[in-house]
Formats: C-alpha cells, structure tokens, sequence
C-alpha cells in the first residue's frame, strides 16, 4: 500500500477502510514487528472454541487485550499476542454429529479413528469462522503462530502433564459424584450447567420406623409453645425426586432438632419396592439438614445429589447408583431381591466398587427412564398409604447447556486432580502480589473458592479430544505413560493392554495455553523471552474455570505465575441490565454493529463502558455516538487539509509564541499523562474518556475554532503536531480510522501509525497560556449560554462590560480580545463601569460580565415569552408535585416511576427559577 496524501471523501464510510488496512497490516506482518533486543510484553488470549462464532462477550474481551497489546507495541516493546482456538470436545463433537444426522448417518457408524478424521474434516473446512470475526474486529493477533489446543507440540505438553501430575500423586482415578449428561453420555463442568427455575413439586413420604416402633413427635412456635403433638411411628421426609428414594443410604436430621431426638440412631424403612426385602437405612444427624424447611429430615441418595455426597462422605453412608448412563434405572446385575440380601450384608464397610456393583433398583423399576420410574414410585407408595401430601414447589433445575436436557448427578470412576495441593502455591501468588488481581475485589472471591477447592474431574466420555495416555491389564491395573510403547514397557510384554477410551476435560488442556503455546515442554527462546506473560484478561465467569487453573498449572510446572496482572472485566448485559441470552431474544450481534457503525465505534464503545467491577449495559446509542466520533475526527482532517496543515515533522513539539497554540501543547501533555495513568492502572473508561474529551472537545471543537482565519506557519505545525498525537492516542481504541487519517496527512517515510511511537510529555506545560485560553473557552462558553437563555440570535454581536474590577481579566483581554470577539462574536471593555438598563449578568471565571439589551432585542416580545414559558412549566411543575403528593401513586406505582416523577419535579423547579431569573434580568 502507498502512501498518499489526497483529499479525504467528504463522508466517512468505516467499512471503506476497515477490510483494506486489516489486509495490509496481516500481509506486511505488522502484528509482530521484528524486535529481538526490545523488551518483551506479552498476552495470550482466551482461546474461543473453534465451533464459536464472535459475541459481544468476546468483542469486549478482545477489545480490551487488543487496546493493551497495540499500546505496548507503540512503546516500542516486543509485542506477543498469541491467538488460538480451543478444540472444544463436547461443541465439536456436536456439531460433527449434527452433520452425520442430517445425512441419516450417526457416529457408532464408524470407528473412533473414522470419526476423528472426519472431526478434522470439519475443521479444516468451516473451523475458522471466528478467527475471520476476530480480524473484523480488528485484533492484531500474530497469526503466524496461530496455535490449536489439539496441534502435534500442545498434545504433546497435554500428556506430558497428565504423566506428571500422576506420576507426582496430584491426579488418580477415583468414584466422585458429578454432573452427568444424558443425552451426550458425559461427564460435563459446573460452567456447562444452566440452572433454571422451573414449575416442580415437592411429595412428603412416610419412612416407617423399624420394628413399629414409636415416638412423640412434638412441634412448637418461635415462644416454645406446642402448637402439635402426636404418636408416629415414621419420620417424614420430603423429596422433589421419589425415584432416587432407591438409593437411599440414610435419614439425616440436624443435631439440635428436638422432634426426632427420640429416634436419632434408629432405623426406618425405605418405603418402596417389595415388602419382603425393603432396605432398612439409619436416622443420622448432620448439618447439613435445614430444622424449618420441609419436614427438617433430609433422606440421603449420596450417588445422586450433590449435597447428599457430602454428607454421606462425612458419615461414611453407601452411595447405590440407580442410573444407567442415559438416565434409565439400571437393569444390570443380580435381581433386586438378591441385591438386597447382598446390601444388608455388605453393612457399611463395602469399599465404593462392591457398592457400585449393586444394584438396587427393584425389577418392576429396571430400565424405564427415570420419570417414568418416578411416576411409578409415586404411584405405589400412595398405594400403600405411606404418602402424606404432594405440593406444587418452584425447583431449580439443573440443564445441559448443550444437550438441553436435565443433568443427573452421578457417581462414576472418573480422573481427578488434587486441585488442593496445586493450589496453595496459586493462592500464595496472589496474596504475596505476584499475580496482581484487578479489579482487587474479586480477591476475596479467589481465596473463598480457592480455599474450599474440590478434585478436578479431567476425563470425559468422547471421542474428539486429547485420549487419556493410560492403559489397563485384564486385571484392571493400570499403566500411565505417555505412549503404548512406554506403557507396556511398564506393565511387560507379556501383558495385554488397552487405552482408555475417556478424553481429557477441554479446560484441562487450556490450563497450559500461557506456557504450551509458547514451545513448552522444549525450553526455547521463545518460552524463556515471553513467559511469564504480561497480563491476562479474562471474564470474572471464568475464573475458576480457566484462570486459577493457569494459576495451579503454570506455578506448578514452570515454576513463576503465568501472568504479572489478572484483569477481571463483567459481563455485556442487556439494556435494561438483564442478562443476555437466546432464549430471551436479547443479544446483539456484534457483526451487525460493525457492519451499521463500523468496529472502531464498537470497540470505543467497549472501552468507554468498561468501568472496573461493573458489567456493561449494552446502549447501541452510544455506539452510534462514537460512530459520530468517527465523523468528528474525518471532518478536522479534512479541515486541516483545507487549511495546509499536514503530517507533523518531528515527536517533539513545535515551538510555539502564540498563546493558543503553547495552550494546546500543554493540553496535550496533560492528556498524556492521564492516559498513561489510565492505561497503568487498566482503567479503560478512564483512557476513553481522557482521550475523547481531548480529541472532541479540545482540540475538534475549541483550537480548531479558534485558529480560524489565522492559521500562520507556526499554527499550521502546531495543529499538525497536536493532531499527530491525537491519532497516536486513539490508535489503540480506534485502530482503521486513525491509520487512514495518519496517511491523508501526509508522507510518513513508511511508518505505519500501528508502529509510531507512543508519545512521551516533554514539553513543558506553559501555565500562563493555558490559564489564559481557558479563561477564553470558559467565558465564550458562558456568554453562548446567555444568549441561549435570553433569546439572543446566535449571529448578533454584542457589547459587554466587566462589572467588577479583575485586573487578570483586563491582562487576558489584552492578549485575547481579538479572540473572543471572533469567536464570541462579543467585544468586551474595561474598565469602563457598564451602563445602566436592561441587562443580563453572566458570571464567568474571576468576574461578571454584563451585556446591555437596549437596542439588542424586542425586550417586551421576550419578556412576554418568558412569562408564557414560565406560566406553562409551571403547570407541570405543579401537577408532578400533585402526583407525589398522593400517597396512593408513591405507594403503589413502580418505584422507577416514582425515581423518574420526583427527577421530573426537580427538573421542571429548576427549570422555572432560571426563566424567572431571565425574565428578572430584563427589569
């Protein structure tokens, strides 16, 4: 691309430049400039599955690292962004199989290899969707080392770890409760949970107790009163979920319960199943159990419920799994009443295989699903009278946020990390200052669930993903290794082996992206130069998910945290603050803003919203805003074309005598210091608005107007100059348009603005310059403002007297006068004392100003205007004051309506004592 300098078109048009400067930055390498002595700065970015496609949490995200990574490459540092896609197991799988169905064809058609290859098909052909997004958005990735989570080196670190971690005792195999998927047959994570609120019920059982034995049960209220009393010979349990009543292993009611103190170490029945062989199960107590909800007695399925684990693991209560793994009730195994027998005498003792093997279901009950299980449960307990009452309860309701159908937690053999250990030193990095969290708020968050941290499931049942490099013995032993040849060197020839058919959690391989991306497990130039890595922004959703496991990973392998700063931003909401979703038909789509407003307005929009520890209201208004921004900054480019003034020649700045143009230069070191201020503290809403008021309100709307007609050689370099800086400043936040401007004003010598150097405040801010041109802005301001409020045509110049002595005021007028009677369109005298008439009073900085209106307006037709301004306001103001003096709107109408009458109110008063001012003022 050459350089020019032609007339700008008169109109901005974003999507002119956006596609022709992203190109010729890829194709000239620009992303990463060779910079072998420079100091290195580095982000890697949170890798989006490879199936994704760009929403506005990822054009957020992205923005942020992309403003950081083109700053730190203006300062002239060796600036890494790695950029790369996760093979996200259970999505591509998904989406692979979706392809099969639609063709009338399914996976089991095929072999795992088969399939696989096909997986890989897919990639190759539309597995690049969001890295084309990602360009559009203008991110300066370095694509040249584009990584993949499933490339030969990643795999290769992948299995590396999992050998450590088990070689070292920090990963096992072991039988946990977890989130089990249905319909995709798999282990998922927490994150892959949606927990919804749906309409449910809650059914009151009777557990008889054994032998009919009996108790007073007693209840009182909060005074001790006993409000019931009665004989019982069963404890009351209530359950949103009779088919697990099955598996029960216990009754557990809270220690300081007094109705069932009686019977506490007891046993009751489970009261389904044949009579003959119903299990009897012990009345236990434990914390957990909550004394006033439901019956206060909570019945234990320790295999299927999360908090029921719990409280089996602390009790040493059987955990019986009574589900297959699509959710049916098992229908392996001896028949229920052999099953039974084998369950009273395997006691508490039996290790968590013997339990396993069982299966506990009663045969009238195998291998239906599990509401249809459960309406059958219902049905035969209600028929032998043992149902006290069902009632209609709101439940939440776990989802697959893939599969779309209810989760049943499971115990299953699963792989697990000892993610305690591999804590510690994560929680030490952040409380030594060795990973500097920001916003500091969300320590607190990190320590409670890092403290409190639980074994890490690793293994899922799929095919696409990294295989689990460990081989079993027909006898079930296992061998770790990272190939077949070392693992049956392990175990001997003589022994037969066969891989794991699990895959490794996708979280588990992307725990190794800041140091695995960069050539671990070799020990390159590149690892030892950009590891550890400058920063990592990342969502606060995914902070246990994927940053503390960088955390534990990197500490633990590489010995020195994967990051210096963990960045936290919030989530894009709705406008209204609701939280986006498709379901609620509420999110944007951030290629659609691109394609109205141009990405340089998104991304501006991202950074000015973005304020620390608060999620971002999505205002498409406010993206239109700086689109007009955008428009702002064309149109002074085209002004200083017009006007001779052009690219500047030198960094530092000119020398300047005028005193707007010494003024402007300080502005702009001013400026520069607070955006480096800004940018040191990652305050993103503070470097948009630092920069934006500078460009817009500074430099677009005030010097630009106050140079006209009087733009000299020493004007026309300062105005280059400043605007040069203005273009360096913005270039982070609005990447397209200001390296489009930073050609059109003239021959750069080949520099492309993405390697300017970031300016550095040098000049000296000259104090009696600046003081006196914002005298000027703050007075020409005020005297606008006057004229609006008394009606004053905009065009018509006026007299002005100054009311007090102000001797600095009479030294600005005689640097300034000129000035302000052009750009003002007002002369101002002094000393002379003002007439005496009708007159307006404008208070501006160090004095007043008085302007006569004698002879400059129909004083009687605008004294009649106030009056009818004043008289209608009024009526408003006064029927907003009847409505919030009615107790029946304050007190029943929405509150925001109430907020928004009561701002209305104040309003309207304000606004009438200033018309009444006005109309004072007219005498």
């Amino acid at each position: 691309m050459t350089e020019h300098s032609s007339p700008l078109a008169k109109t901005f048009d974003p999507a002119a430049i956006e596609a022709k400067w992203y190109r010729h930055w890829e194709e000239t390498g620009a992303f990463r400039p060779n910079r072998p002595d420079a100091e290195p700065y580095t982000i890697v970015n949170p890798p989006p599955n490879v199936t994704g496609s760009l929403h506005i949490g990822h054009a957020l995200d992205n923005t942020l690292q992309d403003i950081l990574i083109r700053h730190a490459r203006m300062q002239g540092k060796d600036a890494l962004w790695v950029v790369g896609t996760d093979h996200a197991g259970i999505a591509t799988q998904m989406v692979v199989e979706r392809q099969l169905e639609e063709r009338q064809d399914k996976r089991t058609n095929y072999s795992r290899e088969e399939f696989v290859d096909k997986v890989w098909e897919w990639k190759a052909e539309s597995g690049g969707t969001i890295t084309r997004q990602l360009r559009r958005l203008g991110c300066s990735m370095d694509w040249s080392r584009e990584q993949f989570t499933m490339d030969p080196h990643f795999t290769k670190a992948v299995i590396k770890v999992f050998v450590d971690l088990y070689n070292q005792g920090l990963l096992y195999r072991d039988k946990r409760l977890v989130n089990w998927d249905p319909k995709l047959k798999t282990a998922i994570s927490d994150l892959e949970v949606d927990t919804r609120e749906v309409q449910g019920h809650m059914w009151h059982f009777k557990y008889p107790l054994a032998g009919g034995e009996t108790y007073t049960y007693v209840e009182r209220d909060a005074d001790g009163a006993i409000i019931l009393e009665e004989e019982r010979d069963y404890i009351s349990i209530a359950t949103t979920r009779p088919e697990t009543m099955l598996g029960d292993g216990a009754v557990a009611v809270h220690p300081s319960d007094e109705r069932y103190k009686p019977i506490v170490g007891k046993l009751c029945e489970i009261p389904v199943g044949p009579k003959e062989h119903r299990r009897l199960i012990p009345i236990i107590t434990d914390d957990y159990p909550d004394p006033d909800f439901g019956s206060g007695a909570v019945k234990i399925t320790g295999a299927h419920d999360q908090n029921d684990y719990g409280v089996a693991q602390r009790n040493g209560i059987p955990m019986y799994r009574l589900m297959d793994e699509v959710a049916a009730m098992r229908s392996d195994g001896a028949p229920y009443a052999e099953a039974a027998q084998q369950a009273k005498a395997l006691g508490n003792g039996a290790s968590a295989a013997e339990v396993d093997a069982l299966n506990l279901v009663p045969d009238v009950y195998r291998g239906l699903d599990r509401y249809e299980a459960r309406k059958k449960v219902i049905a035969d307990i209600d028929a032998d009278g043992l149902m006290i009452k069902v009632e209609d309860k709101i439940i939440m309701q776990p989802f697959g946020d893939r599969s779309n159908v209810v989760i049943e937690p499971m115990l299953t053999d699963q792989w697990y990390v000892d993610a305690k250990t591999l804590a510690e030193p994560a929680i030490e990095a952040v409380r030594s200052g060795a990973i500097d969290v920001v916003p500091k708020s969300w320590e607190k968050t990190y320590f409670n669930w890092m403290e409190n941290i639980q074994p890490w499931c690793v293994s899922r049942q799929l095919w696409w993903g990294h295989r689990i490099p460990a081989w079993y013995g027909d006898d079930g032993q296992v061998y770790v290794a990272e190939d077949e040849a070392a693992a049956q060197a392990l175990a001997g020839a003589a022994v037969s082996l066969s891989q794991d058919e699990d895959v490794l959690d996708t979280w588990f391989s992307s725990a190794l992206w800041p140091f695995a991306t960069l050539g671990w497990p070799e020990e390159g130039e590149l690892l030892s130069r950009h590891y550890p890595n400058d920063v990592l922004v990342s969502g606060f959703d995914i902070l246990f998910f994927w940053d503390a496991r960088m955390a534990m990973q990197g500490l633990h392998f590489m010995k020195e945290a994967p990051w210096k700063t963990l960045y936290l931003h919030g989530l894009v909401r709705a406008a209204d603050g609701s939280k986006m979703s498709k379901s609620k038909g509420n999110t944007v789509d951030p290629l659609g803003l691109i394609d109205q407003y141009g990405a340089d307005a998104l991304r501006f929009f991202m950074a000015a919203m973005e304020s620390q520890g608060r999620d971002i209201k999505m205002d498409q208004a406010r993206v239109e805003g700086y689109r007009n921004f955008g428009t702002k900054l064309w149109n002074a480019a085209r002004f200083c074309q017009a006007n001779g003034i052009g690219a500047s020649a030198t960094v530092e700045a000119p020398k300047a005598n005028h005193a707007v143009n010494r003024w402007i230069i300080g502005e702009v070191v001013e400026t520069l210091t607070k955006l480096n201020k800004a940018f040191e503290e990652f305050r993103f809403d503070g470097m948009a608005d630092t920069i934006y008021h500078f460009a817009w309100g500074t430099f677009c709307d005030w010097y630009l107007e106050l140079i006209k007609g009087q733009i000299d050689d020493e004007t026309k370099a300062v105005a280059g100059w400043v605007f040069d800086q203005i273009l360096v400043m913005l270039h982070p936040f609005m990447p397209f348009i200001t390296e489009e401007l930073w050609h059109a004003m003239g021959e750069r010598g080949g520099t492309l603005l993405i390697h300017a150097q970031w300016p550095e405040p040098k000049a000296v801010i000259d104090f009696d310059a600046r003081d006196e041109i914002r005298w000027v802005v703050d007075t020409v301001s005020a005297v606008r403002g006057a004229r609006n409020e008394a009606g004053i045509a905009p065009g018509l110049r006026l007299t002005a007297h100054v009311a007090d002595n102000a001797p600095i005021i009479g030294k600005y007028l005689e640097g300034s006068t000129a000035l302000i009677s052009r750009v003002g369109r007002i002369d101002i005298i002094y000393p002379d004392a003002p007439p005496v008439g009708a007159a307006v009073r404008v208070a501006v900085p160090l004095g007043t100003l008085v302007i006569g209106l004698e002879g400059t307006i129909d004083l009687e037709a605008e004294r009649a205007r106030l009056t009818k301004s004043i008289e209608a306001i009024s009526k408003e103001r006064d029927s907003l004051a009847g409505r919030l003096n009615n107790p029946a709107f304050v007190e029943k109408a929405k509150p925001e309506a109430v907020e928004k009458a009561r701002a209305d109110h104040a309003e309207k008063a304000a606004e009438v004592e200033r018309l009444k001012g006005a109309l004072a003022a007219l005498g």
